[in-house]
């Protein structure tokens, strides 16, 4: 744990992420093939040895042991800018190009369980607080949104997501 961590190289191809490894100073290649998506960002599991690859319009997550797809999640508005994965390791959240965040519970299925529509222009970021129930997503209309996403350790109830506060002109993006 802390041995490794990712790199993510729009552009290259059956490169585009590598897996660097500080006490061998070993570099690898995961991935044989981007499958012609552009890759924008990968995030590791935070207990599992799985990697969550986030191209243009899904997300990938890998098992690195057994070197297999796990799971395949399919954005349903614009294209994906950003990727947040949550401390307990079974729900995701992306920001789009569509102005919207989607929520992906990995028990459930491969679209997403909830899809937030709160920004009015792309959201750039998206990440979940280490310790707390609390998300945010920030866009380039200047406003940072954070929520109450409590995710609940039995798996018949669904994660909670209520809006708590909008942080306005926090920076906007002129263009």
């Amino acid at each position: 744990k802390g041995d490794y961590f990712s790199t993510v190289c729009p552009s290259g191809n059956n490169m585009a992420v590598l897996v660097h490894q500080l006490s061998k100073c070993a570099t690898q290649t995961p991935l044989s093939k981007s499958k012609g998506n552009k890759v924008v960002s990968c995030k590791f599991h935070p207990s599992k040895p799985i990697l969550f690859v986030a191209s243009e319009n899904h997300v990938r997550a890998f098992h690195l042991v057994k070197q297999e797809l796990v799971a395949k999640l399919i954005s349903g508005s614009g294209s994906i800018i950003s990727m947040a994965i949550h401390p307990q390791g079974d729900n995701i959240i992306v920001g789009t190009t569509a102005s919207r965040v989607e929520w992906f519970d990995l028990d459930l299925s491969g679209k997403a369980y909830k899809v937030i529509r709160n920004h009015t222009n792309t959201v750039q970021d998206v990440d979940f607080h280490a310790r707390y129930p609390l998300f945010a997503s920030a866009s380039d209309d200047g406003q940072v949104h954070v929520f109450h996403g409590m995710v609940y350790n039995d798996f018949e109830t669904n994660p909670l997501i209520v809006p708590v506060k909008i942080l306005k002109n926090a920076h906007a993006i002129t263009g």
